[in-house]
């Protein structure tokens, strides 16, 4: 493929000027199987190129491990767009925040209990270099100057907002060459930041999603000359647990990227199609208050959560066609769906019953953190003896993000970090009873200095003003369910509990899974972990991607912490529900 050059006067590509009209596709959002579906749905709106981040923590899970297979195979992704005639900016981050879990960096660097991230620290630098120096080498021959789709690459990620230490970008820069990157190199900032977060003698790019004619002004008094480009306009927004659906006015997006495309600039829209975080792999937000992301990233795109086009596809093909060809074919047809109705979950297996099938315990004076564990994901259930009997108060210095109380087995209550809760009073039944903490990570924060997110709990556990020690520690990543005792469900059960049924499908295509009258929890399909699930909303369903199920028995797994529908059923429909729209 043609290189890009920077010019003064603009972007041109096989010495002819050339406009950037891309659109966000993350690879790791979509089932692999779904990639090319994804990818072929780009030219008939209008664009030329697709975005995607790279993730660090789910290609580097261990500083020891790298991984680059299934659906973290980007070079087949590349390949992919190239077949497509795309081309691809690529945004390695280290750092590339996206409502994704710890904003894209590993949880093993927070082992280090002082570690400064996204900055100059030694420690976060030679983790750095080894994850490009993993990364980047298998990624050269997709690079434009070697006849592949990646036209430019990405430094760090909206690094204005966050911190002014431009020698830290130099030395990302300085290591992407080192490590075979000869296209281009950019910077993305919000408007306001990008004084502190641009990079002389690089394209300095803007994110914004309105205001586009003063974005872009504020951007060329920032770089006098050279290209113009919004590399991340925000055409809709992401969800968080306890809010509302966000939507935004197609008629009023379409617009506001007419204007922008009046211009003459360049635009990446975030997003062409959002996806999935699946699993546990959402962000949060904390600016005072932890804010957890939930598992859709439908973000309002101009393709659905399931990869089918909505109001916005046709409404910016029509602005697009105004500026760029686009190809002379339909609007893709919508994908079949199915719904195979009410699934009974007959049997269950109690998770306090079935410890010693999902992992061991380690021993230690005060609790560990997750971090400290060596644990990503999940769940850590904490132990301990109470020395007493009687009415108590039980404190927690530091709850990340949630914890469930229980006492010999029985529930007593719940601590949340979203509500600033840290202290619960009970009756301890007797000297000796043993207390359980069952902790979830909800997800690390993605932006801000709260990235620093350690999980589990973080400081001393008090009891009637006394700290407690002599702790077991049981990590609970729920990475594989297979050790699980399932038996057949007698009757009403109290969480957290496994439930498991299975349901037959004749045809596999792509569902969504309901769970009306359920609490909280996550689900599995074929063991497929899709996320997590919760009463409060919005999102009231999840995505089943059609090649996760096969012809015949399929097997659905709920983990429910807390109160289950009363029938043990769930409902596999042929359509969402991400919850009510902000008036």
């Amino acid at each position: 493929m043609p290189v890009l050059q920077i010019t003064d006067e603009g972007f041109r590509l096989d010495d002819e000027p050339f406009r950037i009209i891309s659109g966000g596709l993350h690879y790791f959002r979509v089932h692999p199987a779904l990639w090319a579906d994804r990818l072929r749905k780009a030219r008939p709106m209008g664009l030329n190129t697709v975005e995607t981040y790279v993730l660090w923590n789910l290609h580097q899970p261990r500083p020891d491990e790298f991984r680059m297979d299934g659906g973290l195979d980007l070079p087949a992704f590349l390949d992919l767009a190239a077949a497509e005639g795309l081309h691809v900016l690529l945004r390695p981050g280290p750092y590339i925040c996206a409502e994704w879990e710890g904003g894209g960096l590993p949880s093993w660097l927070l082992a280090d209990p002082d570690i400064l991230l996204r900055s100059q620290d030694p420690r976060y630098l030679a983790a750095v270099d080894d994850f490009f120096g993993r990364l980047l080498p298998p990624l050269r021959r997709h690079l434009s100057t070697r006849g592949g789709p990646i036209l430019a690459v990405q430094v760090e990620n909206e690094f204005g907002a966050y911190d002014d230490d431009t020698a830290h970008l130099a030395h990302l820069a300085r290591l992407l060459r080192a490590c075979g990157v000869d296209v281009p190199l950019f910077t993305c900032d919000q408007p306001a930041d990008l004084a502190r977060g641009s990079l002389p003698g690089f394209l300095a790019t803007a994110n914004f999603g309105s205001r586009s004619e003063q974005g872009l002004a504020t951007l060329r008094a920032h770089r006098p000359t050279g290209p113009l480009m919004c590399s991340e306009f925000w055409i809709g927004w992401f969800d968080r647990w306890g809010g509302h659906h966000v939507v935004r006015d197609p008629a009023q997006a379409a617009e506001e990227l007419d204007t922008l495309l009046a211009t003459g600039a360049s635009v990446n829209l975030y997003m062409f199609h959002g996806g999935t975080s699946f699993g546990f792999t959402n962000g949060a937000n904390d600016k005072h208050t932890y804010r957890p992301t939930v598992g859709s990233y439908d973000y309002d795109s101009p393709l659905d959560e399931a990869g089918d086009p909505t109001e916005k596809y046709e409404a910016f093909r029509q602005v697009i066609a105004k500026y760029a060809p686009v190809p002379a074919e339909p609007v893709p047809a919508r994908a079949p769906t199915s719904g195979a109705g009410t699934v009974r979950l007959t049997a269950c297996a109690p998770l306090f019953e079935n410890l010693a099938a999902l992992s061991a315990t380690v021993l230690s004076e005060r609790p560990l953190t997750m971090e400290q564990l060596g644990q990503d994901f999940g769940f850590i259930l904490y132990e301990a003896r109470l020395p007493v009997a009687g009415p108590v108060l039980l404190e927690l210095d530091g709850v990340r993000d949630r914890a469930q109380v229980f006492v010999d087995g029985l529930p007593v209550g719940v601590l949340e970090r979203e509500n600033h809760e840290r202290a619960i009073a009970f009756t301890a039944p007797k000297d000796g009873a043993v207390l359980s903490l069952l902790v979830e990570n909800q997800g690390r924060v993605n932006y801000g200095p709260g990235i620093h997110d350690r999980k589990g709990l973080l400081g001393r556990v008090l009891l009637d003003g006394v700290e407690l020690t002599g702790w077991s520690n049981r990590p609970l990543p729920l990475v594989s369910l297979d050790g699980l005792s399932f038996a057949e469900t007698a009757g009403a059960t109290v969480g957290p509990v496994f439930h498991r049924g299975s349901v037959r499908i004749e045809e596999p295509a792509d569902t969504f899974l309901h769970l009306p009258g359920w609490t909280k929890g996550n689900v599995w399909v074929n063991g497929f972990h899709l996320g997590r699930h919760w009463s409060r909303g919005p999102q009231r369903s999840l995505y089943v991607p059609g090649p996760v199920l096969r012809p015949g028995s399929n097997e659905i797994t709920v983990l429910e912490l807390h109160a289950a529908h009363r029938a043990l059923t769930v409902e596999l429909r042929e359509t969402p529900d991400l919850g009510p729209t902000e008036e």
